[in-house]
């Protein structure tokens, strides 16, 4: 109530002034101010009533209250906005193009300035003004709305400024009706409403993401759940009848299966795994299909002890091992060789499975599934920073390379890992010389072999 009569007096102070000026100027034009002239001071103060007693209801109606700030004319408002500079301009800008009957938009990225003009509400909506109509002619008929961003680290602050398209001496004799304010709130609803909606578009980007990778793991563990069964059955087959034939061999396989088995069960739970623990099960893996196999099957293991804690997903390593056994090696006549490569470089790494077997041809039977599922996996965990590729190796057989990012820089420099059934003897001998390169993918075959 205190804000609303100080309004209304100093409105009637300021017009009293203003009229007893004019009274004065209109008594030495005329000689005296006559009934004309008091006709027309009850005239103005009445207008001048009238817009203060709409200007306060139309607050009431917006804001709620009566106070001085929601009373005055020009509004300030201070708005943290929790992006960075660019988004929050975006945002901001965004924000007042919304506004109704706005006009004349200035916008400026460099200086992190929007200015822009609001039509005021007009009942007529005429732009041809009587000539005996003053007080239109006078009126204010559009207001001015400046954002200033002030950009900060994931939290930027706009100072809004709300106020009438005149100089501040129209405050001390009109009002707006409350369409600054009306503005200002427009604009602070609008921040908070976009706001709030690329929250929720970031969170429901989240939940999908995530679903996303739980559905992958599930599949994975689906797949793993229907091929685990069926090597268990085959390598528990071969170590029984091995346990007629030859007791030292089926100990070997069911030491390896014990192997196996214990770096696989807690995959279940862990959807990561380092290379070095891929490395041991997917070991393990070919020393039982060694036994199975015999000598159709030969590997040839390098990679580097710094890479064992390199993190990967957990079972895409043996997932390649057992396309090439599968696809590559056991339709082919008289076996081959498979190789295991990992080479480390700046900022990544790669791991290449290869094998001299059939290659890509027709009589394949897979499905594809397993290698869709290792590059949905590999998006889902690293986005772009991994990717996988399977080429024809040189001169026969399939070469698939994974890249991924380094995640943990080499401490120190020791022995490389040396496959199994490299000698100690020769593993020695590599320390000791420079090796000559295992083969790559796609390069041409060594006096050994080829990968």
């Amino acid at each position: 109530m205190s804000a609303s009569l100080f309004l209304i007096a100093r409105l009637l102070f300021v017009w009293m002034i203003v009229l007893i000026v004019i009274a004065n100027l209109w008594g030495e034009l005329f000689g005296h101010t006559g009934t004309l002239y008091t006709l027309i001071t009850f005239a103005t103060l009445a207008i001048v009533m009238t817009s203060v007693f709409t200007h306060l209801r139309r607050v009431k109606l917006i804001a709620g209250r009566l106070d001085h700030d929601t009373l005055s004319s020009r509004q300030r408002r201070q708005i943290e906005v929790p992006l960075d500079g660019n988004a929050a301009f975006g945002v901001v800008e965004s924000a007042i193009r919304q506004l109704p009957r706005v006009e004349d938009i200035e916008s400026s990225p460099g200086s992190l300035q929007i200015r822009a003009k609001v039509r005021r509400i007009d009942a007529r909506d005429d732009d041809q003004v009587s000539r005996w109509n003053v007080f239109a002619r006078f009126a204010i008929k559009r207001n001015q709305v400046l954002a200033t961003l002030t950009p900060g680290t994931g939290v930027s602050s706009v100072t809004l400024l709300c106020e009438p398209d005149a100089g501040a001496w129209v405050d001390l004799l009109i009002v707006d009706e409350g369409s600054n304010y009306e503005n200002a709130e427009a604009v602070t609803r609008a921040i908070t409403n976009r706001v709030s909606d690329q929250r929720r578009d970031e969170q429901a980007a989240a939940v999908q993401s995530e679903t996303e990778k739980e559905l992958a793991v599930a599949r994975l563990n689906l797949l793993h759940a229907q091929v685990e069964p069926h090597f268990l059955y085959n390598t528990l087959a071969s170590a029984q009848v091995l346990t007629r034939t030859d007791p030292p061999r089926a100990d070997q396989m069911i030491g390896h299966l014990i192997q196996y088995l214990r770096r696989s069960l807690p995959s279940a739970d862990d959807a990561m795994s380092t290379l070095g623990e891929e490395l041991e099960r997917t070991q393990a893996y070919l020393e039982i299909l060694r036994i199975r196999m015999g000598a159709r099957l030969a590997m040839q293991v390098e990679v580097p002890f710094e890479l064992r804690r390199l993190q990967l997903p957990s079972m895409m390593l043996q997932t390649l091992v057992e396309n090439a056994i599968k696809h590559g090696l056991e339709p082919k006549p008289g076996g081959g060789t498979i190789w295991i490569l990992a080479r480390p470089f700046e900022d990544h790494a790669t791991l290449t499975v290869a094998d001299d077997g059939q290659g890509f041809n027709s009589h394949s039977r897979g499905t594809g599934v397993g290698l869709r599922n290792l590059r949905e996996r590999l998006r889902l965990t690293y986005g772009s920073a991994a990717s996988f590729a399977i080429v024809s190796n040189f001169p026969t057989g399939v070469a698939a390379t994974i890249t991924l990012p380094l995640r943990y820089a080499p401490q120190h420099t020791p022995p490389p890992w040396v496959s199994p059934e490299t000698p100690a003897a020769e593993a020695a001998t590599r320390e000791a010389a420079p090796a000559a390169p295992p083969p790559l993918p796609g390069s041409a075959p060594s006096a050994g072999g080829a990968a």
